[in-house]
């Protein structure tokens, strides 16, 4: 479907049908040869749309008026969902966001990583998937207007004002008003991107889901804000479930959000959350799925295919942050060895493992690379969570050099995973794929976690050295 004239350009209507979603949750329609991304355009539904921006063979757009809406398409739980960044796909029905994720990630392995491997069932919530996350750092701002809270519109770096977040825990979501209100009556100077005087740039809110206990976190450019001190008392004494205050201290202009120095203002600087069976410390900077309950199933898998595959194996869990996978392998009876560039999280896994009474689980912080070098001859199972940019080419070359028997990945990026995948499992690569499951840690956005269990090709064979 067209509309006239052929030719492209900045602020043309056109008529167009949805046809996919992008990795963004934009969806995707073609005109005259071009592909145009529109917001909020539903696969299968007629739209007319204005052409704003190309690039290269691309356009971006936005939508004028649904002409004919998709079945899928549904009223967003959230009524700031159509400006608001932090979620991408809540106009979607759940069970078509499911279809999508589930046929994105088998599409996006075959296409860039050659895997054609059965993929199984994505495991997500029965129901209407709110509530689920247990932290939130969220910008704010001061400007003639009052004080803005909230996530950056999409496409730009302006906050959508809130006061209510429907995807954070409920218990989470209660302080975000009064939070605000009081941190509107102070004199800091308030703003996410430093622009002026240095003050207040982030609020930062984290809960043990199964505790109930709440920190309490704001990051600044200073550690000088006048009056902090009584007003993180007054809140430790207005809400019982919250442990502490924190101040973390971000100087720097970039696009890191916390900083290196946290300062304990109130009560303690840490909570606890129980997680699979194990008690944990968080605190401000910690790194903890924002998901517990999806979390805890991909643990449980985890274990549960060492146990069946090599249960008297010794495991190296890498990129192992404070041992969320390596503790609870290590409480299943298996040896395991953590290692972490991040010497802070390194401390905390370590703690973590002697208040649990885990005395068969070390830690080692360091190059990750480095490590491996060393330690994956003498161990027969290697478990990576590796960041969204997936494993490095360092990593890489040394498992395909000396293949532990058992190789298990946990991936946030199915484009990276199955880059990494096709020299792992391709025609010259060490392993086979005995299982690929999809875990959804993120309803309402496009963001997607994958488990893969691989097994040497020739798992009784020793592995090769270096």
């Amino acid at each position: 479907m067209t509309s006239r004239p052929d030719s492209p350009m900045p602020g043309l209507t056109i008529t167009v049908q949805g046809e996919d979603l992008d990795q963004q949750g934009r969806g995707i329609a073609r005109w005259n040869g071009w592909v145009v991304t529109v917001p909020e355009l539903i696969p299968g539904e007629d739209a007319r749309v204005q052409l704003l921006q190309r690039q290269r063979r691309l356009w971006h757009g936005k939508k004028i008026q649904s002409i004919q809406p998709s079945p899928d398409a549904r009223r967003p739980p959230c009524i700031l969902a159509h400006v608001c960044g932090g979620c991408t796909l809540q106009h979607i029905s759940v069970d078509a966001q499911n279809h999508w994720k589930q046929e994105n990630l088998i599409a996006t392995l075959q296409r860039i990583g050659g895997v054609s491997a059965l993929v199984g069932p994505l495991i997500s919530p029965e129901v209407e998937s709110l509530g689920y996350r247990n932290r939130a750092l969220i910008p704010m701002q001061r400007d003639e207007g009052g004080l803005r809270l909230g996530y950056y519109r999409r496409g730009s770096h302006r906050i959508v004002n809130l006061n209510h977040c429907p995807v954070l825990d409920p218990r989470l979501d209660a302080l975000i008003e009064p939070i605000k209100n009081d941190l509107a009556m102070t004199d800091w100077p308030i703003d996410s991107d430093l622009r002026g005087k240095p003050g207040l740039r982030h609020l930062g809110l984290r809960i043990g889901m199964r505790t109930g206990q709440v920190l309490i976190s704001l990051v600044a450019a200073t550690d000088r804000l006048p009056g902090l001190e009584q007003l993180a008392a007054q809140w430790m004494q207005r809400w019982p479930q919250l442990k502490g205050v924190t101040l973390n201290v971000q100087p720097k202009r970039s696009n890191t959000v916390l900083g290196d120095q946290t300062l304990c203002i109130e009560g303690h600087d840490g909570i606890e959350e129980h997680f699979c069976g194990l008690s944990l410390e968080l605190g401000t900077t910690t790194f903890f799925q924002v998901n517990t309950e999806r979390a805890e199933q991909v643990v449980a898998m985890i274990r549960d295919w060492i146990k069946a595959s090599a249960p008297s194996a010794s495991v190296i869990d890498a990129y192992c942050g404070i041992g969320t996978i390596a503790l609870p392998l290590a409480a299943a009876g298996l040896n395991v060895l953590g290692l972490e560039i991040n010497r802070a999280s390194v401390v905390q896994a370590q703690e973590n493992a002697r208040r649990n009474g885990l005395e068969n689980a070390c830690f080692l912080d360091g190059d990750v690379a480095e490590h491996l070098q060393k330690l994956l001859p003498i161990h027969q199972v290697l478990v990576v969570d590796p960041p969204r940019k997936g494993l490095t080419p360092a990593v890489l070359q040394i498992i395909l050099a000396i293949p532990p028997a058992f190789l298990i990945y946990q991936s946030c990026d199915p484009a990276t995973l199955a880059r990494d995948l096709q020299q792992l499992t391709g025609p010259d690569g060490p392993y086979r794929i005995e299982q690929i499951q999809p875990v959804d840690f993120f309803p309402q956005t496009s963001h997607l976690e994958c488990l893969v269990m691989m097994v040497r090709v020739n798992s009784e064979a020793p592995p090769q050295t270096a």
